[in-house]
């Protein structure tokens, strides 16, 4: 049997721990001591929960040895809009949306009020976690030992951003310019050590190239040829990044190469700032999102969609094993989770049989959002007292009064109307969400979730699944299932290996590995510790 570096090290030093060696894995200590001196969460994109037994037989690497840890095969994030922002504002916080204060992608980290570091593109806006609410995972460790550091890495801004809160601390994402960058919340320049990482021009490196199959194509069962991926446009393999260097690091952002790219900013960041040498517990956050791109731009029942997984795969396996050389995995904690989960290209779900008449619909509700605010115009009040940000409707009650409006009256002329409308599955008042049976209405419970009692939201509209409000591909943002099923993994010494099929929320994790790194959160929280899976 081959050793592992844990056990190398083991022997070397004489160490009286007992580790058994997993095929593949890190070692699984019989007799943990003391808390991790690195927690590694690593977040996938647009991750759905079932996507790693699809393709199990295809997970050589990476996938294979975080299956071999403590593998929560229903985990789930239990709110309603299930976007990055909120997903990302969730995973070490252990708190639901409604907790958190990022409820949608559109309150994620856009900050006009900070400029970006590090020569982002034109189109790249300031970014900042200003209206995040609370702690996460970090602060907790933070009020331990103010020695503890994290560095957080993404090819998005609030995927980088979100995971460690309104901690300042190392945080970088990839800029339209092919540099990674921060923003003034963090730093006034960049550090020595990114600024030689970008000098290195990576992402340019692909000039030349293109994403080709990784294995042979009869391996892929899916047809390459749908021309209801991509808009029906440019959905056959193989994908140049053309010549042009600057294009090629814009054209990579949205395949699987710019995993590649991320994962060797974060080993980089890790050895180059000290991360995990202790005696502090630190954390390194990375979140790898071309698994979005790609479901978003071909579905994620597509050939491209399984040939990304593989290469994901095959770039965790070797981000595992730098990560192991660099540091004695008897000291790591690995987490993984999905940031969200995917719908299917909705004519695809028809064609299958999936979905019934009155689901996969492009919804607009302009008219019945427009006959409202005219009616209000003649009354004389703002248009703007009627606020409609798709999901969630909110009305000016002090406007309304002012004229003599009944704020219910509008509200349910409004709810009959979208009622009526294809592809509308229901809508709901906020006060009667709150009431519901949450064990027989997940819906409902979703939603409570996702609302802060203290939020000016009056309606809330839930379309039937496959349903969008724009035309896509593919997307995600609903209550249901397929959106909020994400994989939910833990890989150490800390936790006993298995399957485990109960339900599990991702609030669940910081709260795990809080207890696992012997923190207390600093407030109360939606999650809970999975108990379950810790050997002590």
């Amino acid at each position: 049997m081959r050793l592992t570096a844990a056990l190398v090290l083991a022997i070397a030093s004489g160490s009286c721990m007992r580790a058994t060696a997993t095929a593949e894995g890190a070692p699984v200590s019989a007799a943990v001591a003391g808390p991790p001196k690195l927690i590694v969460f690593i977040t996938v994109d647009q991750l759905r929960g079932d996507m790693l037994d699809r393709y199990r037989g295809d997970m050589r690497h990476g996938f294979a040895r975080l299956m071999q840890g403590a593998w929560f095969t229903r985990g789930f994030h239990d709110h309603a809009i299930t976007e990055t922002a909120p997903g990302h504002a969730s995973t070490m916080s252990g708190r639901f949306p409604r907790s958190t204060g990022i409820m949608s992608n559109s309150a994620g980290v856009l900050d006009p009020n900070v400029r970006l570091v590090g020569s982002g593109g034109p189109s790249d806006p300031g970014a900042s976690p200003s209206r995040f609410a609370g702690t996460t995972l970090f602060d907790w460790m933070h009020a331990k030992d103010r020695r503890s550091r994290a560095l957080s890495v993404s090819r998005k801004d609030r995927a980088a951003i979100l995971p460690i809160g309104r901690a300042k601390q190392e945080v970088y994402w990839y800029a339209s310019s092919g540099r990674f960058i921060t923003s003034t919340w963090y730093r006034d320049t960049l550090p020595e050590w990114v600024r030689a990482f970008n000098a290195r021009r990576m992402p340019q490196s692909y000039a030349g190239k293109a994403w080709t199959l990784l294995r042979p194509e009869s391996a892929y069962p899916e047809p390459d040829s749908v021309p209801f991926e991509n808009a029906g446009r440019n959905f056959v393999f193989p994908y140049p990044f053309g010549d042009d260097s600057a294009r090629a690091a814009a054209v990579i952002a949205n395949t699987p190469m710019h995993d590649e790219v991320t994962a060797h900013f974060a080993l980089e960041g890790l050895e180059r700032l000290g991360l995990g040498r202790g005696p502090q517990t630190d954390l390194l956050a990375v979140s790898f999102s071309a698994t979005d791109a790609v479901g978003h731009t071909w579905g994620p029942d597509s050939r491209e969609a399984h040939d990304n997984q593989i290469r994901l795969d095959v770039t965790l396996g070797w981000f595992l094993d730098s990560l192991y050389k660099l540091r004695d995995p008897g000291s790591v904690i690995v987490a993984l989770t999905g940031d969200h989960g995917v719908q299917p290209i909705p004519r695809l779900a028809r064609q299958r049989g999936e979905a019934t008449s009155n689901e996969g619909i492009i919804v607009s509700l302009s008219s019945q959002v427009s006959a409202v605010r005219a009616a209000l115009a003649a009354r004389g009040v703002d248009s703007l007292a009627f606020d409609f940000d798709y999901q969630l409707v909110s009305l000016d009650r002090g406007a309304l009064a002012g004229k003599g409006l009944k704020p219910d009256s509008i509200l349910d002329a409004f709810a009959a109307a979208v009622r009526q409308v294809p592809g509308v599955g229901r809508v709901d008042r906020m006060r009667d969400i709150r009431r519901a049976d949450f064990a027989m209405d997940p819906v409902a419970r979703r939603w409570a979730h996702q609302v802060a009692e203290s939020a000016p939201v009056d309606l809330v509209i839930t379309l039937t699944r496959y349903s969008y409000w724009y035309n896509a591909t593919a997307t995600h943002g609903s209550p249901y299932d397929l959106d909020a099923h994400v994989p939910i993994i833990f890989l150490g010494p800390w936790v006993t290996p298995g399957r485990y099929d109960a339900f599990t929320r991702v609030v669940d994790m910081g709260p795990t590995l809080a207890a696992i790194a012997e923190v207390r959160p600093l407030e109360r929280l939606d999650g809970v510790v999975l108990r379950s899976a810790l050997r002590r």
